[in-house]
């Protein structure tokens, strides 16, 4: 049973699933010949690590795109110093989807010296009560990070007490980041609180909705994203409820009516999407990516198959696969036999390479921020290619990349927004993958990424000039080394 609704405080990732690992080298091509090959495995380590990801910054990327919500961070003055960042793209949301350009409401309680001895609950309280006062919200989100963690403070209780007083659902998030290691549980403590405070009752919910598909959004994607996979199901007679980047609160009943919902993002949704099954009797998809050729038409054919409508989402996904490759016939030249390297989250790193793939490109190494499974599909399509792929698992790590980078040197690297800077030193062109002004999704999104892939690969000069003039601050002797040499128990090296 899902503990969503059992439980106040939301498990971490690593209960919920134990083959979890943060730290990984070896190469899928091992897996080819019978089983698994080589195991990422859970109980891996390193002996030095450089960075990492907390998880409050990917849960502010949600619960910020949120329409009449006050996101308040009761914490520390500095946690949620990424929500300027976030806030460039809930203003650009709301703006490509005709909502007013209006910034997200976030505020924190600064809690210092003095409210660690005594406790920042009743600083909490007046905060949640200052913020309906000033800002008339729907829903405040009561947001806990590592420093009420530590001291025990109860924003349950709070939470509960302010609720009384306020015109506003007050929900509390249990977003402390020292609990997990694993980003990911951001998505699962989110969807926590979302779906114990928004979600209605199942007597409450109205008829079902036969033709309305939940399509799981995510921070990474836009509307561009958006536009192409409604497109898509409008195609074979669906309508789209994207949810719930983005949603007013007041929509969130909806979801409870469709009659199926489809993840984009297996590693983002499956703790919402058992919820949504268990509580609403909302069956759900969790198993491709529609980044590529290939993932975008096993996403639409296994919706059309869930509806009765497999012919349709055969016949559209032959005609956009036929238009498709032959609009990408005019980049094979200038992608044939080139090597990528890719680096993101654990799905969009894996479907991207398929994709990348499908242009030509010969996959050099794929670095996922961290491994929990649900890519294991992803990776056993990658692993029957000709290729000699690196696996790299890290969360940030650029020390590992760069010595990657060194060995491999691909022609072109593709990563995160903000992750691109050590390829780029080191004089390769970089393409940015998580970037939601840009389209990436379905054929459109193939086909727009090949157009920007081949504009990095034609004007080199700013990395080339780069690659000259900057430095990375590793010594030479660790360029000679085992990449992987600071993981305990690897499985492998490059």
């Amino acid at each position: 049973m899902n503990t969503l609704e059992n439980q106040k405080i939301p498990p971490i990732r690593e209960q919920r699933h134990p083959e979890t690992s943060l730290a990984h080298g070896s190469t899928l091509c091992r897996r080819k010949n019978g089983g698994r090959g080589c195991p990422v495995s859970s109980g891996a380590n390193r002996t030095f690590t450089q960075g990492s990801i907390c998880p409050l910054l990917p849960a502010l990327g949600i619960m910020m795109s949120l329409p009449e919500t006050v996101v308040l961070m009761h914490g520390a003055v500095g946690c949620g110093t990424c929500a300027m960042g976030n806030n460039v793209n809930v203003r650009a949301g709301n703006a490509s989807r005709g909502k007013p350009l209006e910034d997200a409401v976030w505020l924190s309680t600064s809690l210092n010296e003095i409210n660690v001895i005594h406790g920042g609950d009743g600083k909490l309280y007046e905060a949640i009560l200052e913020a309906y006062e000033n800002h008339k919200p729907k829903v405040i989100l009561a947001v806990s990070g590592c420093l009420p963690g530590v001291i025990g403070d109860d924003i349950d209780q709070v939470a509960a007490k302010a609720s009384e007083k306020v015109g506003a659902k007050v929900l509390p998030v249990h977003c402390e980041g020292f609990k997990s290691r694993f980003m990911a549980t951001a998505y699962d403590v989110v969807y926590h609180a979302l779906g114990r405070g928004l979600m209605p009752d199942p007597a409450e919910v109205g008829e079902k909705l036969p033709k309305t598909i939940n399509v799981m959004n995510v921070g990474s994607m836009g509307i561009a994203d958006e536009r192409e996979l409604a497109r898509l199901l409008a195609e074979i007679g669906l309508e789209a409820n994207f949810f719930p980047v983005f949603a007013h609160p007041e929509s969130f009943g909806l979801a409870a009516r469709a009659a199926l919902s489809v993840s984009v993002c297996p590693t983002h949704d499956d703790y919402f999407l058992t919820h949504l099954k268990e509580k609403h009797g909302v069956p759900f998809l969790i198993r491709h990516m529609p980044i590529g050729m290939a993932n975008t038409s096993a996403w639409l054919v296994g919706i059309g198959e869930a509806m009765g409508l497999e012919k349709e989402a055969r016949a559209v996904a032959e005609r956009e696969e036929r238009e498709l490759g032959e609009a990408l016939l005019e980049f094979a030249p200038s992608f044939r036999g080139k090597k990528a390297f890719l680096s993101a989250g654990e799905y969009r790193s894996l479907a991207t390479a398929s994709l990348m793939r499908e242009l030509g490109f010969r996959i050099s190494a794929i670095r996922s921020f961290h491994y929990d499974g649900f890519a294991e599909v992803e990776m056993e399509k990658l692993a029957k290619g000709e290729d000699e792929i690196v696996f790299n698992v890290a969360n940030v790590q650029p020390f590992e990349e760069a010595n990657l980078l060194k060995r491999l040197k691909p022609d072109i690297f593709l990563g995160h927004m903000h992750g691109n800077g050590t390829a780029a030193r080191l004089g390769i062109p970089a393409q940015v993958i998580y970037n939601n002004g840009y389209a990436y999704m379905g054929y459109k999104g193939a086909y727009d990424l090949a157009r920007r892939v081949r504009r990095r690969l034609k004007n080199r000069a700013f990395y080339e000039n780069l690659g000259k003039d900057a430095r990375l601050p590793y010594a030479s002797s660790w360029y000679g080394k085992d990449p992987f040499s600071m993981i305990n128990g690897k499985e492998g090296a490059a």
